[in-house]
């Protein structure tokens, strides 16, 4: 055994062989997080499976008749809207988020399981795929993070007393095990974990993180093959003159992820302008007018903005080009109405489509269409790395899908080009969400139950209460109700038999019942 105080003592083989292999506790523990992390791989393959369900659902009513999205998809988003308003207002927009939230050292135990949860898990599932199924702009990858953190979470019931692994390196386990088994990209999930979610992992349980991580990524890929998710890019041997047209890429995912990054933050978190007024006085007639707006952009496009874009984003890469001219206009305009609308969904798939859609328009312009598929892998990574502000995720998720290692270093650089440039257009969109997410739950009991008490309608003290709203964690007014003490308090003096307070007499005498009903004392006896 070596000696704590020597630094460069090494250990005694067979006494660290037995100290780990004799701790029972700790192998139970790192059994229940790897059983954990294998449910949480096969709930997202689940999940996928439904969301893919759900897009071929609507394509089937979209292909009977073109007019029917008019009615379905308003219906749909309001109906969403409503679910998730009244009963899950924690499942509500990305997922990544609450994940983020989650995280925070001042979020305590009950305010954590209204973000992240084993029942908002099922939730996301179910309200998610419903937003698919009725055309909305929204992807699976960002739900995939709360639905696996969710599950991950529920790990710490079974954890044995004094296990090294906490809390918070199960959300971390269990977020980037979505984005691995949404993907089929385990490299893409350890590397979310490490820039997205948190800036470090604990020493002690890192090597049971990454493990619970590869090992959901393992189950989307014993599930969907080695497939990687929209197929393989091939990209031909690039000539010098490439430079001209790709900086262009980068420089247009750059500005327009910034600007569109800049747009959701002020629908979201930003100023209350009249339209977030009545998103959050009336959230489900919102969703059915975004839902509305969406129908209209859907049926302008052919149909080409509806749903997540993994479709439209698979027609590019394959060489097809016959998209509407104002496509990625009409995608970012769909995007934003269905997160602003309030509904469950994420980002990453309709990002990495008008990516693609910026991509195209650039070799179009340009003319060099026959090198279309290297400028279109480029504004994927470059418009997703600038509206997430995370480069590196964004280019291994690309990058695992190019053919040979041809762009690595190209797409490299256009992931980090877009981000500088989004930085200097917006703030990191996840994390002023998931501030404000954090600060949510940190309201007054009181202002939170008079909120559930209205329901919609105006409270007791006329305070405006109009309910809570998508993304509008507590009453619209945020008047808090005054202690009821106050209120008994107001114009009365100090009740001496229930030490409550009644009316003087210049109110009413008989405003105390207690007092009011009480008989009167007997008379003491008299002296002798």
């Amino acid at each position: 055994m070596h000696s704590s105080h020597d630094p460069h003592a090494q250990p005694d083989v067979l006494h660290a062989i037995r100290h780990d292999l004799g701790n029972t506790r700790e192998w139970a523990a790192r059994a229940v997080v790897l059983a954990y992390a294998a449910l949480a791989g096969a709930s997202v393959v689940g999940f996928t499976w439904l969301c893919e369900r759900a897009l071929a659902g609507f394509d089937r009513l979209h292909a009977w008749h073109a007019w029917f999205p008019l009615v379905w998809t308003p219906l749909v988003c309001a109906g969403i809207a409503w679910v998730t308003v009244r009963f899950m207002p924690g499942a509500s927009g990305s997922g990544i988020p609450q994940v983020m939230a989650s995280l925070h050292t001042s979020v305590n135990d009950v305010e954590r399981r209204r973000l992240v949860s084993l029942r908002l898990a099922l939730a996301k599932t179910w309200l998610t795929a419903g937003g698919l199924l009725g055309g909305l702009a929204i992807g699976r990858e960002g739900p995939s993070v709360q639905i696996a953190a969710g599950v991950m979470q529920h790990a710490r019931r079974w954890l044995p007393a004094g296990a090294s692994i906490s809390e918070h390196g199960l959300l971390v386990a269990g977020g980037a095990a979505g984005i691995a088994a949404a993907f089929n990209a385990p490299l893409a999930g350890v590397m979310f974990a490490i820039e997205e979610l948190t800036r470090k992992i604990e020493q002690r349980s890192s090597g049971l993180v990454v493990a619970a991580i590869v090992l959901a990524g393992l189950i989307a890929v014993s599930a969907f093959g080695n497939a990687t998710y929209f197929g393989v890019i091939h990209v031909p041997a690039l000539r010098p003159a490439f430079l001209w047209p790709a900086l262009l890429v980068v420089l247009g995912s750059g500005l327009l992820g910034g600007f569109f990054s800049r747009l959701l933050h002020a629908s979201l978190v930003g100023r209350a302008d009249r339209f977030s007024r009545w998103r959050a006085a009336h959230p489900v007639r919102f969703a059915a007018g975004c839902g509305l707006a969406i129908a209209v952009i859907g049926w302008a496009s052919g149909g080409s903005t509806f749903g997540s874009g993994y479709q439209s984003t698979r027609h590019l890469l394959e060489g097809h080009t016959d998209v509407p001219l104002l496509y990625v206009t009409l995608r970012v305009a769909a995007t934003w109405l269905a997160t602003w609308s309030g509904v469950p969904g994420g980002l990453f798939a309709p990002s990495l489509a008008i990516g693609a859609g910026l991509g195209n328009d650039v070799a179009v312009l340009t003319g060099w269409q026959m090198d279309s598929p290297a400028l279109i892998a480029l504004g994927m990574a470059g418009f997703l790395a600038a509206v997430t502000q995370a480069p590196i995720t964004a280019f291994i998720i690309v990058m695992e899908m190019v053919d040979g290692h041809a762009m690595v270093l190209s797409l490299m650089a256009a992931a980090l080009g877009a981000s500088l440039i989004a930085r200097w257009l917006a703030r990191p969109l996840y994390g002023a969400l998931a501030a404000a997410a954090a600060r949510a739950p940190s309201r007054a009991p009181a202002d939170r139950a008079e909120c559930r008490r209205c329901r919609g309608r105006r409270s007791a003290d006329r305070s405006g209460c109009r309910g809570r709203g998508p993304g509008v964690p507590a009453c619209a007014s945020r008047v808090a109700p005054a202690p009821a003490a106050a209120r008994r308090s107001a114009g009365r003096a100090p009740c001496a038999a229930a030490g409550r307070p009644r009316r003087t007499a210049a109110a009413a005498p008989s405003a105390c019942r207690r007092q009011r009903d009480r008989p009167p004392p007997a008379p003491a006896p008299a002296a002798a």
